[in-house]
């Protein structure tokens, strides 16, 4: 084996650890995520059911929560929407359609103050109603609006 071998070898033999190590310290942060996962919440087929594995009791309607989505998406696969929580302290920001297979679509957490703003695209099954939940200081609020759909985007 000549000198320009070995060291192409050996190169190459580090570069293969350094790979592994980068990908097994990638992994270590999303196998932290994956035990927060609320199975039960996005599983559920009833928006009530979605509801109670998030532990909303009760919500009150809130006009503090700022929702623009289209009356009319021409397509169901990509839903605009833009949402914004004007509630002091809002910790999490839920997205649930009432028609979708599985109605809780998105669970958005903030920390320490942040701004608690939200632009997305969700998909819609069909038609339906879009329910926005804010959870700030142990409470939930609500806003909702009907969304159009012509072509449905969650398959069948």
């Amino acid at each position: 084996m000549t000198e320009g071998t070995k060291i192409r070898t050996m190169r190459r033999s580090v570069l293969r650890a350094v790979a592994v190590a980068m990908a097994a310290a990638m992994l270590r942060p999303l196998q932290l995520l994956a035990g927060q996962w609320n199975k039960a919440a996005f599983d559920a087929k009833a928006v009530a059911d979605s509801l109670k594995g998030i532990g909303v009791t009760a919500m009150e309607d809130s006009d503090k929560i700022v929702l623009k989505a289209p009356e009319i998406a021409e397509n169901g696969a990509i839903v605009p929407l833009e949402i914004a929580s004007q509630i002091p302290g809002t910790q999490a920001i839920y997205i649930l359609v009432d028609k979708n297979p599985q109605p809780l679509t998105a669970v958005f957490e903030f920390v320490n103050g942040a701004e608690a703003f939200v632009a997305t695209r969700i998909k819609m099954n069909e038609s339906s109603r879009v329910r926005i939940v804010a959870r700030a200081g142990g409470k939930f609020y609500v806003t909702m609006r009907e969304v159009k759909v012509t072509i449905g985007g969650c398959g069948a």
